[in-house]
């Protein structure tokens, strides 16, 4: 489907809008590229790269470049909409991930790996490019898409949050240990929040509820429950309430099996000292 156009001619599309003002204001400014970089004190191909659509900046730079341009800020504005533009995600999953930015509670269950509202930028880009994506725009526009929604979990009105994470996930880290470490240590951080609560499925808990299938609960404002469950290869939203009660079955007796939240953050402080796992570590 060709972007829609509005009677101005210019996209409506959150992200290509942005990029489209981005490249007008700068014309009738009369700048370069590296002459916008001395000015700002950011790297002139970081603007290069936010003309083409392949990031865009973060808050900051919109700010620093409606300042620059005295657009009173259009640019933060128009950020905001394409940051949070659930069309940047593939299509199975916009549906999802709309629900998630609305939801009053979030109870998630991942078997193998970190979910994506915990991950770290590091930690997304290593696993999306193994799902497939090859570095460059998509890849880079991917991560930066996940690094957003991780904001679901801060700012007012943010959900209860609860995740079981299976011993697995913290056994098959990055390999790289510094990245690992990170990764970890972001764990043990959001699971301070006053509306995140972390555990871990131990493997001496044997032979669980909801094996190899990633859970996602969404508690609506309404008061109704929903669920995402993903495999490796598919994903698929369940609204029918019978379903929606034998999984949230299942994952109340993985919470059951599960270590307490503190037995867990203790868990993830001994992982952090044990760094490199060698499970994670080749041969």
């Amino acid at each position: 489907m060709p972007p829609r156009r509005a009677v101005t001619g210019r996209s409506q599309e959150p992200r290509q809008r942005y990029v489209e003002e981005l490249r007008l204001l700068r014309a009738e400014k009369g700048d370069s590229l590296r002459q916008l970089g001395d000015v700002l004190g950011w790297d002139w191909s970081l603007f290069g790269k936010m003309e083409k659509g392949e990031t865009l900046g973060g808050p900051e730079v919109a700010q620093a470049l409606d300042q620059h341009y005295g657009t009173a800020g259009l640019l933060l504005t128009l950020w905001e909409l394409a940051a949070g533009d659930p069309t940047q995600f593939k299509e199975r999953y916009r549906h999802f991930m709309a629900l998630e930015a609305k939801a009053a509670g979030i109870q998630q269950y991942s078997p193998v790996v970190v979910p994506g509202l915990l991950q770290t930028e590091t930690y997304a880009y290593r696993l999306l490019f193994r799902g497939g994506l090859v570095p460059g725009a998509e890849l880079d526009q991917q991560v930066e898409a996940r690094m957003f929604r991780r904001k679901v979990l801060s700012g007012p009105g943010a959900p209860e949050f609860r995740a079981i994470l299976d011993e697995a996930v913290l056994r098959r880290g990055l390999l790289d240990r510094a990245e690992w470490q990170e990764q970890l240590r972001h764990l043990a951080d959001v699971a301070e929040r006053p509306n995140v609560t972390l555990q871990i499925l131990p493997f001496a808990a044997g032979l669980c509820e909801l094996a190899n299938t990633d859970t996602a609960l969404l508690r609506r404002p309404e008061g109704d429950t929903v669920a995402w469950v993903e495999t490796g290869y598919d994903g698929q939203l369940i609204q029918e309430i019978a379903r929606v009660e034998r999984l949230q079955f299942g994952y109340d007796r993985l919470r059951d099996h599960a270590l307490s939240p503190r037995e867990s953050a203790e868990f993830l402080l001994r992982l952090l000292e044990e760094v490199p796992c060698p499970s994670a570590t080749p041969n």
